[in-house]
Order: C-alpha cells, then structure tokens, then sequence
C-alpha cells in the first residue's frame, strides 16, 4: 500500500514538522562544530536554544500523532524518525555542557567528529525534503548520512586509541576519563543519524 499520493497537493503535517527537526538539527550541528573551531560560552547557549525548539517540534509531532487516526504513512516511521532526529541534537547539546562542565578544551578528533555530523544532518535533512516527491533521491541522501557516521566511527575509534595510548600521571587519567565521555556522545550522534537514514530507507521501500 502506498502512504503517499504524489498526485495529492494536500500539506503534510508530519513531513513538514520532520522537515523542521531536521533544520534544526543542521543549525544545532553546524553550531557544535563551530564551537569545536573557536570554544564560546555564547555558541553553548546557542545550542541549547536550538534544541528547546527542537523538542518543542517534537511535543507538537507526537501531539498530532496522537490525535490522528490515518497517518500518511506509518506512524512507527514518524515516530521513530522524529525520535533519531531529535537524539542527535540532544547528543549536541549534551556534548557541550558536558565540555563547559568538565573543562575540555576541543582538539583535532572533536573537531573532525563535529564537522562530519554537521554533514550528515545536512544530508538528513536533504533526505527529508525529497522524501515525498523524489524518494529516491531521498534515499541516496540517506546513504551517503550512513557512510559519514562510518567516518565519524572511524575517528571515534582512532581518537580512543591516541587516548589510551600514554597516560603518565593522574591528571592523564582524568583526562582519558573525560574526553572518553565527550567521544561517546558525539559517537552516539553519529548513531543516532545512523538510525535516522535507516528509518528513511526503510520507509523508501514501502513507497516503491
């Protein structure tokens, strides 16, 4: 059964407020990479921002979900892309308060990391706004999503094993303890964008 009618013009709801979490997420990511570039207590607050709206959207998402009987295509697809979406930027966000709170400073992994998720919400977001009219285009965006979050793991492991490599002292330790924290947030956002391109192919196939 096909959910979408691409001869219909009626708005969709639902697709136009995942459009709108995915905007948001390319605004939250292309803030913490800006951060991991130039530290700033003014970009942290930025991110924080983003992401209240982000869960506002989300609330209005499942609201909606709720009180509506027939949706335009499976409402576990809704729900479980709204939920990856929301999660990177949550992941974002969380990644640099625990930076402030922690006092780490970014370095050449975190910034790599950062700059690899902003483009794989760019492409979600992209994969998002094709879904309806050209599904398989939407699709080839949320392939090339999946194959950035294969790079953002490569870095993770490849910052963990710098890490590990020479702890001397106690403050060495600490200091593995922390930045491990910060890699598995980001490594969690990349997963997160993962599952996201997965909800959209899995979603494409039901429309072919």
């Amino acid at each position: 059964m096909k959910w979408f009618n691409r001869k219909s013009k009626k708005p969709n709801r639902f697709l136009d407020l995942l459009v709108q979490q995915a905007e948001l997420t390319v605004k939250g990511m292309e803030i913490l990479k800006q951060y991991m570039a130039e530290p700033d207590e003014g970009l942290r607050e930025q991110l924080d921002k983003v992401e209240k709206e982000a869960d506002e959207v989300r609330r209005i998402l499942i609201d909606d979900l709720n009180h509506t009987f027939v949706t335009p295509f499976d409402r576990e697809d809704i729900f479980s892309l709204s939920l990856a979406i929301d999660d990177m930027v949550d992941y974002a966000n969380s990644t640099l308060d625990e930076m402030v709170m922690l006092k780490v400073k970014p370095n050449q992994y975190l910034a790599r990391i950062a700059s690899l998720l902003s483009d794989a919400a760019v492409e979600i977001n992209r994969s998002v706004l094709r879904l309806e009219d050209h599904p398989n285009v939407a699709n080839d965006h949320a392939v090339r999503a999946k194959a950035l979050e294969n790079r953002v793991e490569y870095v993770y492991r490849e910052s963990l094993v710098d890490l590990f490599s020479a702890p001397k002292d106690l403050d060495g330790v600490m200091k593995i303890l922390k930045l491990r924290e910060i890699y598995r947030h980001l490594s969690n956002a990349a997963d997160r964008g993962d599952q996201a391109a997965n909800v959209i192919g899995d979603i494409v196939v039901k429309w072919m």
